[in-house]
């Protein structure tokens, strides 16, 4: 059923819900709204006189306590069978919440019983609660008070604030619950559940007045009541005589950092003034960080630069930027339509202007200027018409980059060379420390010393680092680049990758452990490629035209257009740390994408030198972002974040499956790159040597931490023993040691967690019943090292015989002669379908074996050959999605089919 509906209210929330209502095919009688304030219509009433929908704009509903007879008389008229109330300020009369057969609904932001009243979100946060959400409730004469129709809640963040609740959670899903709550009215199925006298509370308006921060409490109930009041109506203390407003507050999990020292009126410990903001401190000692500070005269500044010296020299314009001033002018003018003359003294907040008029006019001045990149925070900071210009004429001339990249570094002298490793997060074009100031240490695995600590991303710092990815792919420069030129910056990004590579392979080596030839090789060498062969690809991404059935009299060009599909999120494994990077990253930004990049907790080092080579390559800011940290934290937070619109992840098997699951909630795309135990069949007719060899390199290789090691090898019983003998004689000649000696064969396992888990493994190989031929313990020395390990009359059922070891253990199995189907049944009877072999003289078998073989990869009479030119992916539980090669488009693209009649006049190149 449709219903007649009156909407009462105000806002852009208010102007949503009156869209989406009429979409739904429900008719809006009349809108109820606040008269025009400063000339300016409020949103909603603007949408529905564009509608053409009845507008009422009543002052007051009542006058001395009683209900205005003509306004009542007025919505009478409209004969609404239902009222909505989306946000509203006035007091309706019971008159009107009764008059309509189905009563009338509000909706109100918290979760009720618990705060009622207008201040509803912020006693929620100042309270420290740990959920938020919203009711819609039937309304009654009471105070928030009535029947329940439904509630939605979410989690709060610990630096949630206001702002980031309702854009998150309460403005987008209020919007959906409140056509739901219609719905169910029309159908008569929206329930009315008595709100309960249990947990009611009801807190006062916040005002000004009341927002005084009291000192003598615990940081986390500062951090509360900072974030509670941001950025209505601003929290505040007294500092040299003037009231300052803090704004953009989070706890500092840190040590006490340097700074200044800054008198606060009542605190009984002075705050710092550092590089980050402002630090205060709370009566336990723990620290909270301030990010902005606002004066009595309504400036704004960055609380770290409290003691700089103002910028007083006044700009002396040239033409062009004379006419921009005008222009800009014009456009504050149509904004504040009720001001008779901008003046340079005109103040754009104090003349009426909202926050949504802040983004019309950045809007309107970015399509006049597109070189003119302004932020919110640049408004908010320069509120004089005056200061603004020159605020905005020292954007246009580039003044504010005076950011040459900021990067506080690590520093150590190790391999004969010194070793610059950031540590931060990279978010937007800046290293900066975690949103909470959290960090964990990274750990070198050959002798378990700790090399640096390193910031540990919240969940504030990947909702930024999202946002940046999507501006950047929406409206900033990468959006607009040509793809020939992206693939310049990707060839420069991999030059710059090469001049630095001794440097980035001994940062794999002290982080991942890996060899350092091999890292030189491998890992950095194997990353330049990938990123010089993406950038060749960059612009022969390519549609196609398609034959379509015609329908007389017209025809019609039908073509598919290839486009980026947006912001990507890449999580990481930490075997390879940069060539992951390198086979994930590569891809998503030759087809044009942006991207948010989370390495392995373990191993961050290599990325973050990355990310400083891309700045230095000229990558704008915000298409890579690196974010260290938890992969629970983190990564699940990527996967089922909103702006995110595909998940490349490369890790285990039951972390890939959790990742779908998140990933449904916008459905965005996924690729994975899962869990392996790759069989290597070793036939009796094969050069025997060459098989050690190899089959040696497809289980040690990288200390056997690689994804298509050869997790079981099976070989022909007439060649098994000489087999097993020629490989235990080839271990006791490799050299175990120091990862940096050019010499050293085997390095330490990635972490100790890792190699403790190896142990476990042989043991568990032990007990079932398997033959320990070699190896199985750790070695005695400093670091986590482990000894190459052979089992042999490894039986089908064993644990070891199913599942992945992830280090060097070769798991050896016997076949009898000539039994090729048996063989090939014994390697499928698994799981997982990564990579495979086969070493044979007899090409026709092997040939067989390859297409019978249910893996991804099947290397005959070789092994580890993979290349940036060949397709890399698995079958199974190995994942789907493809890395590499020709076939990496599919996942990073979406396809626009275009039609277009021939009747249309367009320009045409004719390509012969």
């Amino acid at each position: 059923e449709l219903l007649k509906l009156a909407l009462i209210g105000q806002s852009i929330f208010g102007q949503e819900v009156y869209n989406k209502l009429r979409k739904e095919g429900h008719k809006v009688v009349g809108v109820f709204t606040v008269p025009d304030k400063n000339g300016q219509a409020d949103p909603l009433a603007l949408a529905a006189e564009k509608d053409g929908t009845p507008v009422f704009k009543f002052p007051r509903w009542r006058a001395k306590g009683k209900p205005i007879q003509e306004v009542v008389a007025a919505y009478k008229s409209v004969g609404a069978e239902l009222n909505v109330l989306p946000f509203c300020t006035q007091f309706i009369p019971m008159d009107v919440i009764d008059c309509p057969k189905h009563g009338s609904i509000i909706y109100h932001p918290s979760i009720l019983p618990r705060h009622r009243g207008a201040s509803a979100i912020n006693w929620t946060l100042i309270q420290g609660d740990k959920k938020a959400g919203f009711t819609i409730f039937w309304a009654d004469d009471g105070l928030d008070t009535g029947p329940i129709l439904l509630q939605r809640e979410c989690d709060v963040g610990q630096n949630d604030t206001v702002d980031d609740l309702y854009n998150r959670f309460l403005f987008p899903e209020g919007i959906k619950a409140m056509v739901e709550a219609v719905h169910l009215i029309a159908d008569g199925k929206a329930p009315r559940i008595p709100q309960p006298k249990e947990g009611a509370t009801y807190e006062g308006i916040q005002k000004k007045e009341n927002a005084e921060i009291s000192w003598n409490q615990p940081a986390a109930a500062l951090h509360n009541w900072i974030r509670g009041h941001d950025k209505v109506p601003g929290a505040w203390a007294t500092i040299d005589g003037q009231v300052v407003t803090f704004y953009g507050s989070s706890l500092l999990d840190a040590s006490v950092p340097a700074g200044q020292e800054l008198a606060i009126k009542g605190a009984s410990r002075p705050g710092l003034v550092t590089k980050n903001g402002l630090v205060v401190f709370g009566n336990d000692g723990k620290m909270v960080l301030v990010r902005n500070l606002q004066f009595e005269d309504g400036k704004m500044i960055p609380a770290s630069k409290y003691f700089s010296v103002d910028e007083t020299t006044t700009l002396e314009l040239t033409e062009e930027e004379k006419k921009m001033a005008e222009d800009i002018r014009a456009i504050w003018k149509g904004i504040l339509s009720n001001v008779a003359v901008i003046e340079d003294s005109t103040d754009f907040f104090k003349s009426g202007a909202s926050s949504m008029h802040v983004v019309r006019m950045l809007e309107e001045i970015k399509q006049k200027y597109s070189g003119l990149q302004l932020q919110n925070e640049d408004v908010y900071m320069a509120t004089k018409f005056a200061d603004f210009i020159q605020m905005a004429v020292r954007k246009f001339r580039g003044e504010d980059k005076e950011e040459e990249l900021v990067i506080d570094y690590i520093s150590k002298n190790v391999n004969n060379m010194t070793v610059n490793m950031p540590y931060q997060c990279f978010i937007n074009g800046h290293f900066i420390n975690a949103d909470d100031g959290k960090t964990y240490d990274t750990i070198n695995p050959a002798d378990g010393s700790i090399i640096a600590s390193v910031s540990s991303a919240s969940l504030a710092d990947v909702d930024k680092a999202v946002a940046a990815a999507k501006e950047a792919f929406e409206n900033g420069e990468w959006g607009r680049m040509n793809a020939r030129e992206r693939g310049r910056l990707m060839y420069r990004l991999a030059d710059l990758m090469e001049e630095h590579q001794e440097e980035l392979a001994t940062i794999e080596s002290i982080d991942s452990g890996a060899v350092y030839t091999l890292a030189l090789k491998t890992h950095v060498g194997m990353s330049v490629q990938t990123f010089r062969y993406f950038a060749g690809w960059c612009d022969k991404i390519q549609g196609a035209t398609i034959p379509i059935n015609q329908a007389r009299p017209n025809h019609n060009l039908t073509f598919t257009k290839k486009e980026p599909i947006g912001v990507c999120a890449i999580v990481i494994p930490w075997n390879y740390p940069l060539m992951m990077l390198a086979w994930k990253s590569a891809a998503c930004l030759a087809a044009g994408n942006t991207l948010v990049l989370k390495p392995a907790q373990v191993t961050p080092l290599t990325s973050l030198k990355f990310a400083e080579l891309s700045a230095k390559a000229g990558f704008p800011k915000g298409v890579i972002n690196i974010l260290p940290g938890s992969g629970g934290l983190v990564g699940q937070h990527l996967s089922e974040h909103p702006d995110v619109r595909k998940v490349g992840f490369t890790g285990s098997t039951p972390t890939g499956k959790q990742i779908m699951k998140s990933a449904a909630t916008n459905l965005k795309k996924v690729s994975l790159e899962l869990g392996g135990k790759s069989p290597l069949i070793i036939f009796n007719d094969c050069e025997l040597d060459r098989a050690v060899k190899m089959g040696m390199g497809a289980v040690y290789f990288n200390k056997g931490e690689n994804c298509i090691a050869a997790g079981r090898l099976f070989v022909e019983e007439s060649i098994h023993d000489e087999f097993v003998r020629k490989v235990v004689e080839e271990i006791k000649k490799m050299k175990i040691g120091d990862p940096l000696d050019r010499s050293t064969d085997h390095g330490p396992q990635n972490h100790k967690a890792h190699l403790e888990k190896l142990l476990q493994y042989c043991e568990t190989g032990v007990k079932e019943g398997a033959t320990l031929v070699y190896g199985g313990r750790q070695v005695r020395r400093p670091g986590f090292f482990m000894e190459p390990t052979v089992f042999t009359d490894v039986e089908d059922h064993m644990y070891i015989a199913q599942e992945e070891s992830f280090g060097p253990v070769m798991v050896i199995s016997k076949f009898k002669n000539g039994d090729v189907d048996g063989v090939l049944r014994r390697a499928n009877t698994t799981e997982y379908g990564l990579a495979s072999g086969v070493f044979t003289k007899d090409i026709s078998k092997a040939l067989y074996i390859s297409e019978k073989l249910e893996a991804g990869t099947v290397f005959i009479n070789t092994y580890n050959k993979t290349d940036v030119a060949a397709p890399f992916g698995g079958f199974k539980q190995s994942g789907f999605g493809k890395d590499l090669g020709k076939l990496f488009s599919p996942s990073l693209i979406s396809h626009l089919t275009v039609q277009i009649n021939e009747e249309t006049t367009l320009p045409v190149v004719q390509c012969v």
